[in-house]
């Protein structure tokens, strides 16, 4: 895909890897239309891309009809949509015994069922177009989960159950749909994420990058879509590390855990 001109929409575009796919979209001369809750932050964002055309639009991911209105507001302002990406969500750190049902529902409601209403919006216009492209951006844990946060990562695992179906269901329509894979990320996700759950600090398990470098990643995505996206080249070993041996990754993730008072 041309990305010069191309409409991308982007949820969860207030803070870390949405903001910073903001910026990288527009160094690639496309149009943007970026959606939060905390709208002050878009403006923000907007006032720093002078040179790009840009749809700031406040608005809850796991309500339903703010989804539909944003994408109707950018097809309203942009004619079309070329890239949907569905990023918005957050994070929680407990045991599984331990997480709250709200937590649980919260988290499912942002992470999942935003990106379920992502998709029912963007892919009518999209067939529409008789082009377009989905990005999901999942996470390394929906592949497979660590101790202390196995509802954060059962809400990724959905979103790639969502990404395999759909893409399969839309590729005659022109459509492409991907998943994006990041390991731990520098952002204020971690934040976010002890602040929901009362507090509870932990540090990172595994190897880091920044969110400027998975914003490149999508971006390389949408322009040559491809069904998964691993910004972390050696994350994918994990994936087949535990196919191959499930029981290895346990005990190595337990340690990880452990070791970064997760656990």
């Amino acid at each position: 895909m041309e990305l010069a001109g191309a409409v991308v929409a982007i949820t969860g575009a207030s803070a870390g890897i949405g903001r910073a796919c903001a910026f990288a979209f527009a160094r690639a001369g496309a149009r943007l239309a970026l959606v939060a809750r905390r709208a002050d932050r878009l403006q923000e964002i907007a006032a720093a891309l002078p040179g790009t055309e840009v749809l700031v639009h406040a608005g809850d991911v796991s309500i339903a009809a703010d989804v539909h209105a944003f994408v109707d507001a950018a097809v309203a302002r942009f004619g079309r949509i070329d890239v949907l990406l569905n990023n918005a969500g957050f994070g929680y750190r407990g045991s599984v015994e331990a997480t709250p049902d709200d937590a649980w529902r919260r988290m499912m409601d942002a992470n999942f069922h935003g990106t379920v209403y992502g998709c029912q919006a963007a892919v009518p216009v999209m067939r529409r177009q008789g082009a377009g492209v989905i990005i999901n951006v999942s996470s390394i844990v929906g592949h497979r989960s660590m101790p202390g946060g196995g509802a954060y990562a059962a809400t990724k695992a959905a979103q790639i159950s969502l990404t395999e179906a759909l893409r399969v269901e839309v590729k005659d329509a022109g459509i492409a749909v991907c998943s994006v894979h990041p390991v731990g990320t520098t952002t204020e996700f971690g934040e976010v994420a002890d602040r929901e759950s009362g507090g509870r600090t932990a540090g990172p398990v595994g190897p880091q990058q920044t969110a400027g470098q998975v914003a490149d990643a999508i971006v390389r995505c949408a322009r040559h879509p491809r069904p998964e996206v691993h910004p972390h080249i050696a994350s994918r070993a994990l994936v087949v590390l535990n196919a191959l041996s499930p029981a290895f990754v346990d005990w190595w993730t337990g340690r990880a855990a452990r070791k970064s008072g997760r656990l």
